[in-house]
């Protein structure tokens, strides 16, 4: 018996790192004008880094880590004034200058089309966001998309139909 609860804390604490260590997945949901939106994406952390700060100017930013950052919509968006048909779509971010951004969508398949370029909104966060996080909020037509990491929040709004 006590060899048994050795191997097995041996085994949990042999996994702890990893598990620790990995970024993983997470999915922000809202719904639109009676529609479901969602974006899944990898979580990365900071541990000390400035990562924003360190995003290359005109260099798309996969907006998470591991998979691509994708948009599922069941509703027709407005972002920026860009139509967004439902469907699916990948997100990337674009630093375009020291404090401006873009949302980059482009379709989910193997052309990756160009679909819209939405500016980003960046705001000061009262504290430091450690794990990479997306929101989405929504109440009835209009809605908000936010990234958060470090002490910066990316913002963007949106409508449904």
């Amino acid at each position: 018996m006590t060899r048994l609860v050795l191997i097995s804390t041996i085994a949990a604490l042999g996994t702890a790192p990893a598990v620790a260590q990995a970024p993983g997945r997470g999915e922000a949901k809202t719904t639109v004008s009676g529609k479901a939106v969602a974006i899944e994406y990898g979580r990365p952390v900071l541990r000390g880094r400035d990562m924003l700060a360190q995003a290359e100017v005109g260099k798309p930013w996969r907006l998470g880590a591991n998979a691509a950052t994708t948009l599922k919509t069941e509703a027709d968006l407005s972002m920026g004034g860009v139509a967004v048909p439902k469907g699916d779509y990948v997100l990337t971010a674009t630093r375009v200058a020291a404090d401006k951004w873009t949302l980059n969508l482009a379709t989910n398949d193997s052309e990756k089309k160009k679909v819209a370029e939405v500016p980003l909104t960046p705001t000061a966060l009262p504290g430091e966001v450690e794990t990479f996080t997306i929101d989405l909020r929504a109440e009835k037509d209009q809605g908000e998309v936010s990234f958060s990491w470090g002490k910066t929040a990316l913002k963007a709004g949106f409508t449904g139909k």
